[in-house]
């Protein structure tokens, strides 16, 4: 299956793209903070009705969320998914249905992936209208300080912090992420998934009871990236070469000139993926921390008694 634009390259231009553009977003509301959208209904004077902000924020990503399942997992508008077997023999771009039942949860089951965010998308939308349309009360509202700005700084940190640490768990341990492209897994080590009987089509140890071989059934590799886009071989020792740098996530080509590098994969793109999202999940936990604490305990850095009352 062709999937056009969608290659290796081309999903990371594409979340280059969007996270420059979450950049600039961010950038913008920093500098245009006080715009005057909203009022108080008391005294009709322009002010930042936060808890609306946070409906809105959460109406958006449910619909990203809509849009992602429903366009991009489920096939109706390609790409699609890459969708490999744990042995990362039969990988291929497929579009992915619907799981409602307990196999969602199942970490080799792909359909799990489309049904968790139609859960997500549903509740997201369901939540952000809520906060939308009702406001809390007056004891919620002051236990939380839900009128300080670093409130929505705490609470958005926490946020991504779960959204990076799911990721980094999924990514080194779970299969939602093919081995062609990033290596096997934790547990695939530990099981010895590649120790035995993984080179059976490619090596027949018995040729005369050997039914499978790559020469027997004809297998034929193509390749979608910028370097080799659409192009595929069927010689039988250019298919065995390709099948065993895949199933390692090894199949690019070392530029090992201009870093004067000795060619060895000392880590794959697997484990740095990783590391990176784990360093910041922990650093957006830490800051969580942090700005809740300023954020709750305010009154005690500043040394003022709670339990003061206001003199006449």
């Amino acid at each position: 299956m062709d999937p056009g634009i969608w290659i290796y390259e081309g999903l990371a231009e594409a979340h280059t793209m969007f996270s420059g553009l979450c950049f600039f977003a961010a950038t913008w509301h920093w500098v245009c903070w006080d715009l005057e959208i909203f009022c108080d209904e008391h005294t009709r004077k322009p002010s930042l009705d936060l808890p609306k902000i946070f409906g809105i924020h959460l109406f958006l990503s449910g619909v990203a969320c809509f849009g992602f399942d429903t366009f991009h997992v489920t096939g109706l508008y390609s790409p699609e998914i890459c969708v490999s077997d744990p042995y990362a023999l039969i990988g291929k771009v497929q579009h992915v249905s619907l799981a409602w039942s307990i196999q969602g949860f199942d970490p080799f089951f792909p359909r799990g992936i489309a049904s968790l965010h139609a859960a997500v998308r549903a509740l997201g939308i369901l939540t952000g209208l809520f906060h939308l349309s009702v406001r809390p009360p007056q004891c919620l509202d002051k236990g939380l300080r839900m009128g300080n700005i670093e409130t929505v700084l705490s609470s958005s940190i926490i946020a991504v912090f779960f959204t990076a640490f799911v990721t980094a768990g999924m990514m080194w341990y779970g299969t939602t992420t093919p081995n062609e492209l990033f290596g096997p897994t934790h547990y695939q080590w530990d099981q010895g998934f590649f120790q035995q009987e993984i080179y059976r089509r490619v090596i027949p140890f018995r040729r005369a009871d050997s039914k499978y071989s790559v020469e027997q059934v004809g297998v034929t590799v193509e390749f979608y990236d910028e370097k080799f886009n659409r192009v595929s071989y069927s010689n039988p020792v250019t298919v065995k070469k390709d099948a065993r740098r895949a199933q390692l996530g090894e199949t690019i080509e070392l530029d090992c000139a201009t870093l004067k590098s000795d060619g060895v994969f000392c880590s794959s793109p697997r484990d740095w993926f990783t590391f990176r999202y784990a360093s910041f999940s922990l650093l957006f936990l830490f800051g969580h921390m942090w700005h809740a604490t300023r954020t709750m305990f305010r009154d005690v850095f500043a040394c003022i008694d709670p339990y003061l009352v206001a003199q006449a």
